[in-house]
C-alpha cells in the first residue's frame, strides 16, 4: 500500500512551542479547526496533547488531504476528525453546515498559510473566523510578519524574495494590515509570541 505522507522538516522544530502556548490558552471544550494543516504532522502531534479538545484536521490541496489521512492511520488519536477539504475563501465553510458532526467549532489554529496565498486567502480567513467562532472564541496564526512594513530579520526578508519568485501574490505580511483586517471582522488583536526561526503567534479573540 502507497505511502502518501509528507514530510515538513519545519514541524519538528515548531510543534513544540506551539503546542505549549495553545495549551495556555485554548478552551477546555469544543473542536479545534485547523485551516490548511499540511503534511498532517501537526494535528497528529497536538490532538493527543489535548484532550478532551477534538481536533478537525483541513486542507484545500487534495494531496496535503491525502497525506494527513494517511498519518491519521499512522498515528491515530480519538480525539483527532477525519480531514475535510476546505478553502477559506468560500462563503461557506464544511463546518457551518448541517451535516458536519464534528462537534461545535471553538477555536482556530492556522499555520504558515497567509504568506504563500494570495491575500484574499487570509480576508477569508478573517471572515470565516467571525462566522464559525462563538463569541470569546479564539483564532491562532503562525508564521513570520513583517511589523510596521518592516522585516523583524534578514532571513525572513531573504524568505520574501523567494515567495514572490513563486508567485507575486504571495509576501510576509505586515501585522498591522493583518490585524486591520481582523477588525473588520470583529476579531480583537490580543497577543503575540515569539517563536523559533523568526516566526510569531499572534492570538485574535472574537468580540
Amino acid at each position: 500500500m502507497t505511502d502518501r505522507r509528507q514530510f515538513a522538516p519545519a514541524t519538528e522544530r515548531n510543534r513544540g512551542p506551539i503546542l505549549s502556548i495553545l495549551k495556555d490558552h485554548l478552551p477546555d471544550t469544543g473542536t479545534v479547526l485547523e485551516i490548511a494543516s499540511g503534511s498532517g504532522e501537526h494535528a497528529v502531534f497536538f490532538a493527543p496533547a489535548l484532550r478532551p479538545l477534538n481536533w478537525q484536521p483541513s486542507n484545500y490541496d487534495p494531496e496535503q488531504l491525502d497525506s494527513v489521512e494517511d498519518w491519521l492511520v499512522h498515528q491515530p488519536s480519538d480525539n483527532l476528525l477525519p480531514p475535510v477539504s476546505l478553502d477559506v475563501t468560500k462563503p461557506v465553510w464544511p463546518v457551518e453546515t448541517s451535516d458536519y458532526g464534528g462537534g461545535r467549532i471553538t477555536a482556530i489554529f492556522n499555520a504558515n498559510m497567509i504568506h504563500i496565498s494570495p491575500w484574499q486567502a487570509c480576508e477569508g480567513l478573517m471572515a470565516g473566523a467571525k462566522r464559525v467562532l462563538p463569541v470569546g472564541g479564539q483564532l491562532f496564526l503562525y508564521g513570520p510578519f513583517k511589523e510596521n512594513g518592516q522585516h523583524t530579520a534578514p532571513s525572513n526578508e531573504k524568505f520574501e524574495t523567494w515567495l514572490k519568485s513563486l508567485d507575486p501574490d504571495f509576501a510576509v505580511r505586515d501585522i498591522e494590515v493583518v490585524c486591520d483586517e481582523a477588525r473588520k471582522n470583529g476579531l480583537e488583536h490580543m497577543a503575540d509570541h515569539s517563536m523559533p526561526a523568526n516566526n510569531y503567534i499572534h492570538i485574535f479573540k472574537k468580540t
